[in-house]
């Protein structure tokens, strides 16, 4: 099979982590008899400071070419430090999951035997963890009206949702539960908030098209709490993008390190496969930022977007057997050899 897939290394570690998938990626493809065409593309601060736009058209055109995407960090310092900056490379993001309808961010939280006692959370909390968030992406708060008025002194953001937008989602949310463990948790406000409201309603008008699922519905408070007492009890939650970027990255210490979890954007036009952790500028250059999410979000796109299962099999037990024999960079190297995010890569590679 002949790859297309276009590649948005951009801001920080973003480039580092991007090669060590391309060399696993590489690999695999060799290995399997595959063929992967590579078109890089800019994104980010990266972009900014080439061409003043943080998602320019040609990269658009390439990732709409392309039959994925696979894609780092996007982040600087500088426009951290500058609220008052009028172009970020944060707005990349959001233009980019827009025009290519990237609507469900799929984030899968799971633990490693090796690195289970790694976790700051009990190991009888997290045992059997295996959970997965869908996040909806291009709707909500992140996407509403938002200014400032009364001489700036008072400012807003606008939550708005569609019955469109969320069942689209849950639709998704169902169809993976059925593909699981038959066990859907859709997250909301519903006591507060008009938009949770419709979620909820929307969400209760589908179950009776999909009898096999067992669906509960939680406020986000009680699920944030619930994420560190009782991970195991959920299978698949829907919820929206605040509440998502929220709950995700909490979920995501239960393994030990946000340098694990790998993550998936489903989308109209295409799909988008990136690790969950930032630009990380401190560790930029520095050949020590961890690669490993990056490259399971390679497994993810092989299964996700080509259906080739045995070749994402294929990394997925490469990356487990690094992490049991201590093939790892400096945050899990706990006192033990640390190895460069290029060894970690290069070692995965080579044991492909």
């Amino acid at each position: 099979m002949k790859l297309n897939i276009a590649l948005l290394a951009g801001d920080g570690i973003g480039p580092e982590v991007i090669d060590q998938a391309v060399k696993v990626s590489d690999a695999v493809a060799a290995k399997f008899g595959h063929e992967i065409s590579w078109t890089p593309a800019l994104t980010g601060a990266a972009a900014i400071d080439a061409v003043g736009e943080p998602y320019p058209d040609e990269t658009h055109e390439a990732c709409v070419a392309a039959d994925a995407v696979l894609f780092g960090a996007i982040g600087h310092p500088r426009f951290d430090n500058d609220p008052s900056a009028k172009v970020r490379p944060e707005q990349g993001l959001l233009k980019m999951r827009q025009k290519l309808g990237l609507f469900a961010n799929v984030r899968p939280t799971f633990t490693f035997p090796s690195l289970i006692d790694k976790s700051p959370l009990k190991r009888e909390r997290i045992e059997g963890t295996d959970l997965v968030f869908l996040r909806e992406l291009t709707g909500g708060i992140y996407f509403g009206k938002r200014g400032r008025e009364d001489n700036d002194n008072t400012a807003y953001d606008t939550c708005t949702y569609t019955r469109e937008e969320v069942e689209r989602l849950a639709k998704k949310g169902f169809e993976m539960a059925m593909q699981r463990n038959k066990k859907l948790c859709c997250v909301d406000k519903a006591n507060v908030l008009e938009t949770s409201r419709l979620w909820r309603e929307t969400v209760q008008k589908l179950e009776k098209d999909y009898p096999e699922v067992e669906v509960s519905y939680e406020f986000v408070d009680a699920v944030a709490m619930r994420l560190v007492q009782w991970p195991s009890s959920y299978d698949v939650l829907i919820t929206e993008n605040l509440f998502g970027d929220i709950l995700t990255d909490e979920a995501s210490v239960i393994s030990g390190s946000m340098g694990l979890m790998p993550s998936a954007s489903l989308g109209e036009k295409t799909s988008l496969f990136e690790p969950i952790h930032g630009s990380y500028p401190q560790a930029a250059g520095k050949d020590i930022a961890n690669p490993l999410a990056t490259v399971l979000s390679a497994a993810m796109m092989f299964e996700t977007a080509f259906g080739l299962k045995d070749e994402a099999e294929a990394i997925r037990e490469v990356v487990n057997k690094s992490l049991a024999e201590g093939v790892v960079t400096e945050d899990l190297a706990d006192g033990g050899k640390a190895y460069k995010t290029s060894e970690v890569g290069t070692w995965l590679a080579e044991h492909i």
